[in-house]
Parts: C-alpha cells; sequence; structure tokens
C-alpha cells in the first residue's frame, strides 16, 4: 500500500472532496499522478475537438467513474452520449482516455484500462504525450498511427496531429 493511501469506506469516499481528486480501489483511496505541461495540454486539446466537432455529445474532464462495486476511476477524459445527470457515473462511458504521465507505472494503467473493459467501456485510448504516440485497448494494447476513431454511433475521429497540437 502506497504511503499516501488511506482505508475508507467507499461511501464516506464519494461524500469527501479530494484536491487533486483521487480514485477508489478496495479500500483504499489512491492519489493519482497529477500531470504536467504536456499531459495537460493533451487534455486540453481533446476536450477542445470534442466540444467544437461533437457539441451532441457529453465530455467530461476527471470524471468520477465507478467500475465496480468496491472501485471508483478517474479517467484523464471520458466521454458519455447522454449526460448521466450523477456524481459518480454508475454506467459506462462510451469513451474513457487516460493521459500517461511520467510517473505512471504500466501495471496500475494496465489495471485501470482492465477495469474500465470490464466495466464495459466501449473505447478505451491511451496517449503518452512524451512519445507523441498513442494505443487503443482491447484487451492488448495497440498503438494507433493516424488517430482514434469510434466504429459506431456517436461517430467520433480524433487525428493524432490535433490531439498533440503545442507539443
Amino acid at each position: 500500500m502506497s504511503m499516501n493511501a488511506v482505508l475508507a469506506p467507499i461511501e464516506e469516499y464519494l461524500e469527501t472532496d479530494y484536491s487533486p481528486d483521487r480514485e477508489f480501489v478496495d479500500g483504499t483511496v489512491v492519489e493519482r499522478h497529477v500531470g504536467d505541461r504536456s499531459h495537460s495540454r493533451v487534455q486540453r486539446n481533446l476536450i477542445a475537438i470534442f466540444c467544437a466537432r461533437y457539441p451532441h455529445i457529453f465530455v467530461w474532464p476527471e470524471q468520477r467513474v465507478r467500475t465496480t462495486p468496491s472501485r471508483c476511476r478517474i479517467p484523464d477524459v471520458c466521454v458519455t452520449a447522454h449526460d448521466p445527470l450523477t456524481d459518480v457515473f454508475e454506467t459506462p462511458p462510451l469513451i474513457c482516455i487516460e493521459i500517461l504521465s511520467r510517473r505512471d507505472e504500466i501495471s496500475n494503467v494496465l489495471e485501470k484500462l482492465e477495469e474500465y473493459a470490464f466495466a464495459g467501456v466501449r473505447y478505451i485510448w491511451v496517449v503518452d504525450p512524451r512519445r507523441k504516440k498513442a494505443f487503443a485497448y482491447d484487451g492488448a494494447l495497440r498503438e494507433v498511427t493516424a488517430g482514434f476513431a469510434t466504429t459506431d454511433e456517436p461517430l467520433v475521429e480524433l487525428p493524432l496531429a490535433d490531439v498533440f497540437l503545442g507539443l
């Protein structure tokens, strides 16, 4: 267990505001790595692209998503087709995007991606701003070279040149 981890019931976690927000994993409140400039720039780019090109969908930066009854994760960006009208999403978003920071450990990232998939998230995308690489997760990480895209409604396309703009 991390030195920053705190044991708590999930109900207490859901009623507590953390700054920056933290994830909840099996009774443990876990700190997230706060991103650097490139992380923030990619996050900003993603939100701007979604909002400008796809005004009919809902974009949520750092939104709590319940992945199991005992776990709550916070994707860097997630997308829903409709407004869930709740502070903690109990139904899976359409898209969850993780933006890597230098301190992220691959085993922790993979664990989150597996949780998103198990919870029913249809599109799981990973962006590495430092290396300007992107990946889609479908049980394995697969590098994406041109951009991200959904294959069903709502149709979304995100060229990587736009995702990495300004880096």
